[in-house]
């Protein structure tokens, strides 16, 4: 019988805590976690699944029951797998506003040609992670033509995220284009997984 965990209700990051702490505690076996929302799920299915494990999903009465297995064929290693293994970057990006420096149109004009001259590095030099958080959340909803630069980037492998609760502080969830829905837990583990972070903004 696997063990329960129930996150329904609960802000990011705890849904992803609660289920770390339940892999944590076996050696193998099966874990079943219990979410409310979407964004619940996304986080838990990707942290599970970067731990080596399988995850399988099923929908009642709108709930989410995220079926993860540790151990068996998955092996979870020790720690966490090293984003950008497969493409040996280390290196993570936040982008903490629309804007770089004290002038807002100046700065937004700066931010907007720095993320679209990405496009031009090799795919060496490239970030292996992206995340976005606080006004920076506003760019990957709204910029287009920056839009259309990250989902190249996107297509080269580099990971994009952007701040579940600053999508929600801003009301603006539901105008996400471009990558996927982070968390608090993603950041802090992007940040000690990293050799180098660069913040803009």
């Amino acid at each position: 019988m696997s063990q329960v965990v129930d996150a329904k209700g609960l802000a990011c990051p705890q849904p992803v805590i609660l289920a770390k702490k339940a892999l944590s505690g076996i050696e193998e076996g099966l874990i079943t976690v219990i979410v409310d929302s979407e964004a619940s799920r996304e986080n838990v299915r990707r942290f599970a699944e970067s731990q080596g494990c399988t995850v399988s999903v099923e929908e009642k009465d709108g709930e989410f029951h995220l079926e993860i297995a540790k151990g068996y064929t998955c092996g979870i290693p020790d720690h966490a797998e090293e984003s950008g293994k497969d493409t040996g970057k280390k290196r993570a990006m936040f982008i903490q506003s629309d804007s770089i420096g004290p002038d807002a149109e100046l700065g937004k004009q700066l931010l907007k040609a720095f993320l679209e001259s990405m496009v031009e590095l090799e795919d060496r030099e490239l970030p292996a992670k992206m995340i976005f958080v606080n006004r920076g959340v506003f760019v990957t909803c709204f910029w287009n033509e920056t839009i259309e630069k990250l989902a190249e980037l996107k297509a080269r492998g580099v990971e994009i995220f952007s701040c579940g609760a600053c999508l929600n502080f801003f009301k603006i969830a539901d105008k996400l284009k471009i990558g996927g829905v982070g968390n608090a837990f993603d950041s802090v583990q992007t940040l000690v997984t990293h050799e180098n972070a660069i913040t803009l903004g």
